[in-house]
């Protein structure tokens, strides 16, 4: 029995390594685009916005999606998908529950980091920055535009508690929508959108050889100064 465990055990340890072999292999050349000095805007805003639009406008699947960085009480990243809503000059905003793991972050240490992944595009934006809450009339404005069933899951969900079952989270909504049958879902308490106010912006532009575009915006009081750097 021991003979055999270890064969087996051996056997795992063989098709692990076949396995990382395998994911090495894969790989893909990034020609689609380039990123120059004369093509770039002077303003990350603007930069964005036009890379936002040619995200939506092509085959990337949730083109908002955004991969949101924060730091827990002991100093350890973590990160999270998360839907982006609305930008512009002043920043960037999401929603999401104030006592979710990422709100009592964000709570603790404003700092943010964003991450576009526009891989259909071969391309992805970096952006770090601090929170601020939005008013409680634009986050009742954005959470009565959420359809109805959306409504009732923030809600019923206290976001990142444990729970015993989902059969437990599942009897809370048949509660709600009995509760507010025929009836306006109010804004919950603990849920609300973020500003995200850039201090910096990275954007990326994958080109051959791994020689990628990258240049590197960093506020300097109501300026921003651009460095190309080296991919």
């Amino acid at each position: 029995m021991i003979f055999r465990l270890a064969k087996s055990n051996r056997n795992c340890n063989l098709n692990y390594f076949n396995m990382k072999s395998d994911i090495s292999a894969l790989r893909n050349e990034y020609s689609k685009s380039t990123l120059s000095d004369s093509e770039l805007s002077s303003d990350p805003f603007v930069q964005f916005d036009q890379w936002f639009k040619e995200a939506i406008n092509s085959d990337q699947i949730e083109p908002n999606a955004m991969i949101v960085g924060t730091v827990d009480q002991y100093d350890q990243p973590t990160q999270r998908t998360v839907l982006l809503k609305d930008y512009g000059k002043e920043g960037f905003v999401f929603y999401t529950n104030y006592k979710s793991r990422k709100g009592t972050q964000l709570e603790n240490n404003p700092k943010i980091n964003l991450l576009f992944p526009w891989y259909h595009l071969q391309r992805q934006v970096i952006i770090s920055g601090t929170v601020t809450k939005v008013s409680k009339e634009d986050s009742e404005s954005y959470f009565h535009s959420r359809p109805r069933g959306s409504q009732l899951s923030a809600f019923v969900s206290n976001q990142s508690e444990e729970i015993p079952s989902r059969k437990e989270i599942e009897s809370r909504l048949q509660k709600a929508e009995e509760d507010f049958k025929d009836k306006e879902i109010p804004l919950p308490d603990n849920w609300g959108g973020y500003l995200v106010t850039p201090s910096s912006f990275e954007f990326w532009q994958g080109r051959e050889n791994r020689l990628h575009d990258r240049f590197f915006f960093e506020r300097e009081n109501e300026h921003w100064k651009i460095s190309r750097l080296a991919p």
